[in-house]
């Protein structure tokens, strides 16, 4: 299994860019790149806490589990 950042869906629904969000969470937008094509290793709760206050959102919002693609 493998955990899936929707964080690219919430900001279009939430009509904020990147850019916007990196400034109010404090973290570059660089790694909120890297956040959102799913490039890290992990998150701060602290961090994933801010994303979820500032977007309204609760973190099965923006992070789900899907299962390996070379198990079936």
């Amino acid at each position: 299994m493998r955990v899936v950042v929707r964080l690219d869906v919430m900001l279009a629904k939430r009509k904020m860019m990147s850019k916007d969000l990196a400034e109010q969470i404090g973290i570059t937008v660089q790694n909120l790149s890297l956040l959102k094509t799913g490039n890290v290793r992990g998150i701060r709760f602290a961090t994933l806490a801010r994303i979820c206050e500032v977007l309204d959102c609760q973190p099965g919002d923006i992070l789900e589990v899907e299962p390996d693609d070379d198990l079936a």
